[in-house]
């Protein structure tokens, strides 16, 4: 089986195909002082671009887990999903309670896309 790395570091890829699947790592946002919102609709746009290099978009999404630092944060990451989702396409997802790695981070998404 081939494996291709998108942007490999020396600490992780930002997504790696394999097997068919696209696998992204969780993407934070760069805005650490907006609201769930805007963190939510700057982590989706990053998970746009990364697709876009796999030859992919977000209507391939087949599985997505969120992960927020405050559940109280669950209705407004929900506003900025809503606007970005397309009706109709949406993947299987969770969505967790965590302590993420920078206290700014409010939110943190792993998604998982099929190649066709």
């Amino acid at each position: 089986m081939a494996i291709e790395r998108i942007l490999p570091g020396a600490r992780y890829s930002e997504a790696v195909v394999a097997g068919g699947l696209v696998f992204l790592s969780g993407m934070v946002p760069e805005i650490t002082t907006a609201d769930i919102t805007a963190q939510t609709a700057d982590v989706l746009a990053q998970i746009d671009k990364t697709l876009a290099l796999a030859g992919l978009d977000k209507t391939a999404i087949v599985d997505c887990t969120i992960y927020l630092g405050n559940m109280a944060d669950y209705a407004g990451m929900n506003q900025a999903w809503d606007a970005w989702v397309v009706p109709g396409k949406a993947p299987a997802r969770a969505t967790v309670e965590a302590r993420l790695a920078n206290p700014d981070w409010r939110v943190e998404i792993k998604v998982i896309a099929a190649k066709s």
